[in-house]
């Protein structure tokens, strides 16, 4: 038997909505990261972006365990000396909701250009409204 390798070519692209309405953030991301690399497919290539697209909704509404509201801190430099910023994740939320998850799911992928690709297919939004419904998203089921 001959194993099938994908060509870029050949992949076909769906859309998929999830809700984030009362998901655990790290579960959640996980699962949205393995669409994003289409490993949920029987034809993943991991040298090939086969993942499909993904529209998070209420973003706003996503939950975490433990302390991590106050004891996770996220940091990033500006660039100038002594400018090192940080900011805990009940801040973040409050501010930008869609970050967090961006965050999170790009931690799970590949730090590459094929990295760089798939996290472009990732869209979140505050609230349950989007502007893709002309792609008609399927909601998919979370296990």
């Amino acid at each position: 038997m001959k194993t099938a390798f994908v060509k870029k070519e050949e992949v076909n692209r769906r859309w998929f909505i999830f809700d984030a309405n009362g998901q655990t953030l790290g579960r959640f991301a996980s699962r949205i990261a393995k669409v994003l690399m289409g490993k949920n497919k029987p034809t993943y290539t991991p040298n090939v972006d086969n993942g499909d697209f993904v529209v998070v909704i209420n973003a706003e509404k996503i939950r975490v365990t433990g302390k991590k509201l106050t004891d996770k801190i996220y940091y990033h430099h500006t660039g100038y000396m002594g400018n090192l910023k940080a900011e805990t994740l009940k801040e973040r939320l409050e501010k930008e909701p869609e970050e967090v998850i961006v965050d999170a799911v790009w931690g799970m992928l590949p730090k590459t250009r094929l990295g760089r690709k798939m996290i472009k297919k990732l869209k979140v939004y505050r609230g349950s409204e989007h502007p893709h419904i002309a792609q008609k998203p399927e909601p998919l089921k979370l296990s």
